[in-house]
């Protein structure tokens, strides 16, 4: 999804490098396309701005509508931020709501600067063609961010969390 903000050219690039090919979505029509089979949506900024952005370009109905028929997604930053009711980060803003929950800023701690940056090991929470346990459980991957999701639970009817691959913690494991 290029809404013309994020690292939209990195990950265009880290796709191709892995032999897969691109196609940008540059409109909310492209989004309701049948060959649009799975969606990356990057982002690097605000959570408020990036939400502006969604609201000026048409996105936030057609994103909705997309990830409400359970088609694959896979938000990266402020592309999973989003997804959540809101963000302390910009207060009275609403996100897309997909996710019920809030997204927080990191209490920073003795041995626990805010923002995380550097390596940390993940929990793959069950089978998926994304993130193998085998190859990636307890793998280190590397973070850069301030803010974490707090409480996420789908908004739509879901039997299972097999919308949530992983889980990393920065602190105990108590303390995501």
């Amino acid at each position: 999804l290029d809404y013309g903000a994020g690292n939209v050219r990195s990950i265009r690039n880290a796709i191709k490098f892995l032999g897969y090919s691109v196609r940008d979505v540059t409109s909310p029509a492209d989004l309701g396309r049948a060959d649009v089979n799975k969606l990356v949506f990057p982002g690097v900024g605000a959570f408020g701005s990036a939400m502006h952005e969604l609201e000026k370009g048409g996105y936030v109905k057609a994103l909705r509508e997309y990830i409400n028929n359970d088609r694959p997604f896979f938000g990266i930053c402020i592309g999973m931020q989003v997804l959540y009711e809101g963000s302390e980060e910009s207060a009275g803003v609403e996100g897309l709501g997909v996710l019920k929950g809030s997204v927080r800023k990191f209490a920073p701690r003795a041995g626990r600067p805010v923002p995380h940056i550097g390596w940390n090991t993940i929990d793959v929470l069950g089978e998926n063609r994304v993130l193998p346990p085998s190859e990636y459980d307890q793998s280190r991957v590397y973070f850069v961010h301030s803010f974490h999701g707090v409480d996420a639970k789908p908004a739509f009817d879901s039997a299972s969390d097999d919308w949530l691959l992983a889980r990393g913690h920065y602190g105990s494991a108590r303390d995501p």
